[in-house]
């Protein structure tokens, strides 16, 4: 009897992909990696895996690829930690005949202003909204929904892109970096300008119809959406998690999701919950390591069974209080050492320290996640207590970043 694979079709979430491979070979199943992103990258390697290169625009090529491995393996089942091929996962599976998420549904969500507009259809609440494709477009929207205003791009994620514009200055300016050429587009350009919805911020983990819970999200300082810390389970009143469970479950509806895990974003206004956006997908790390760390719940080993035809089980085994807070650099340079990270990581109470870059690397900050250099995740039974840890270890890591101006500032000859 030919043995199980399990072929995950990966792009850019290289973190979520190896836990995709780690819970796949726990399971007996052989993971199989179909790479769609032409970066090289060494993470699958370091784990044993060859991923095969191919052009995720290439439908046929993605099939004659699993029709390769159909050959020596029996395809248990595909799937993607990549919300940029979750919907080319669907018509795998469509074709293959194997469980998988509704291809159109997912093209649509994943269209911000489709998505906004399904939602809107429906009556979910959500910010004020226009789509520009240029600048004077985008101004006009901005009087008509008034500052300050939130512009990302129509499509994308990890909130590239993404910045508050509090003027007519800073509108004009994102504006020109988002239409010049700076900002990359996978297809044509075309900006949503949003009402800022102003109020904590969480995150609604589902798997099918089901609401695991609430990730708090907190934020650096504006103009832009860099996170800071996580938690997990938020801490809500009973009405407050009714509400924004509802909502949460509207938006499945509206966009005919409810297959497989989905994350949502919503803010706590001072009129209730709004809706920023649904991302038909599992959160990216370190999101499923925080809720089995507070549930025990593993969403990716769960998600693969619902993917093989397995049943799945979503019970709680214990309930803690897990939270990471992320290292953002200060400044663009170079990343001349870091320190502490060891230390920081046997606290009683830690689960990971992950640091993202090598020293002598060269940070420039984009104003987004890439800013971050590292990570330190906690759980314990209360938050409070969480905090503290996650203090305790933060405080002892160190950095230095040698801003590039110095850099040059050392090439230069002595004055004579």
């Amino acid at each position: 009897m030919a043995r199980r694979a399990l072929i995950l079709v990966e792009g850019h979430a290289m973190d979520t992909g190896l836990l995709y491979i780690q819970a796949a070979r726990r399971l007996g199943l052989i993971p199989i990696v179909l790479l769609a992103d032409s970066t090289q990258d060494d993470s699958f390697a370091r784990e044993g895996i060859e991923a095969i290169r191919v052009d995720a625009n290439d439908l046929d090529a993605l099939i004659c690829e699993c029709s390769k491995v159909r050959g020596i393996y029996d395809i248990a089942g595909i799937t993607s930690a990549d919300e940029s091929l979750y919907a080319t996962v669907g018509k795998l599976c469509r074709h293959f005949r194997l469980l998988g998420p509704n291809p159109e549904s997912i093209e649509r969500c994943c269209d911000k202003f489709v998505q906004r507009q399904l939602l809107a259809q429906a009556g979910v609440p959500m910010p004020a909204y226009c789509v520009a494709a240029n600048a004077t477009d985008v101004e006009r929207a901005a009087v008509e929904i008034g500052l300050p205003v939130v512009l990302k791009p129509a499509v994308g994620t990890c909130s590239i892109g993404v910045r508050l514009c509090r003027n007519y200055d800073e509108l004009a300016e994102h504006t020109t970096y988002l239409l010049d050429g700076k900002h990359i587009w996978p297809s044509s350009p075309r900006i949503l300008v949003e009402e800022f919805a102003q109020g904590p911020q969480y995150t609604a983990q589902i798997m099918g119809n089901e609401v695991i819970g609430f990730t708090a999200a907190h934020f650096g300082p504006p103009p832009y959406f860099v996170y800071r810390e996580f938690s997990f389970p938020a801490l809500l009143t009973d009405d407050e998690h009714e509400r924004i469970a509802d909502v949460s479950l509207r938006c499945l509806r509206a966009l005919g999701l409810g297959w497989g895990p989905t994350n949502i974003e919503v803010r706590c206004t001072k009129h209730g919950p709004v809706v920023i956006e649904v991302n038909p997908r599992l959160a990216g790390t370190p999101d499923p390591q925080l809720v089995q760390l507070a549930y025990g719940i593993d969403l990716v080993t769960e998600h693969i069974k619902l993917a093989i035809g397995g049943e799945w089980n979503l019970r709680k085994r214990h309930s803690q209080t897990a939270a990471v807070r992320f290292l953002v650099a200060d400044r663009d340079g170079v990343l001349d050492w870091t320190d502490g990270h060891n230390l920081a990581a046997v606290i009683s109470g830690v689960a990971e320290v992950k640091l993202y870059i090598e020293p002598k690397s060269p940070i420039v900050r984009k104003g987004d996640y890439r800013d971050t250099i590292a990570h330190v995740i906690a759980a314990s039974d209360s938050l409070a207590q969480t905090e503290a840890i996650l203090q305790r270890s933060v405080d002892l890591i160190n950095w230095s970043i040698t801003p590039f101006q110095a850099l040059n500032e050392q090439d230069r000859p002595a004055d004579p």
